[in-house]
């Protein structure tokens, strides 16, 4: 069995700073590309920013230059630092990753979803 567990998110004024962690336990031989995604409400769940197990990062447009997402493979652990947060930033954010099972096979795994709300 894989979990992965989501953490930092909160409520933080525009401007401000947070940063997710996501640590992924269990069943794992190796991981795959991670990304992070977000859910406002009444929207569809949007890709925010990936990364590969060689650590190369893709962000979508909204958050490029804002948004940092690092890894650290030691401890399967995906971060998103997330600077000069707006309101329109406010969603749930999942993290995600792409696992190989110790046991074989490989599927995408999710997070629970950690709140981020940004006041104005």
């Amino acid at each position: 069995q894989v979990q992965l567990v989501e953490s930092g998110g909160g409520l933080v004024q525009a401007g401000g700073s947070l940063r997710l962690s996501c640590a992924a336990s269990g069943n794992i031989f190796s991981i795959n590309a991670m990304g992070w995604y977000r859910q406002a409400p009444g929207k569809q769940r949007e890709r925010v920013a990936s990364i590969t197990a060689g650590g190369t990062t893709t962000y979508a447009g909204s958050v490029k230059g804002r948004f940092t997402i690092s890894r650290d493979n030691a401890k399967n652990t995906v971060y998103l630092q997330m600077n000069n947060l707006k309101p329109e930033d406010t969603a749930v954010y999942y993290c995600a990753a792409d696992i190989l099972r110790s046991t074989g096979g490989t599927s995408p795994y999710w997070g629970q979803g950690t709140q981020v709300t940004v006041s104005s």
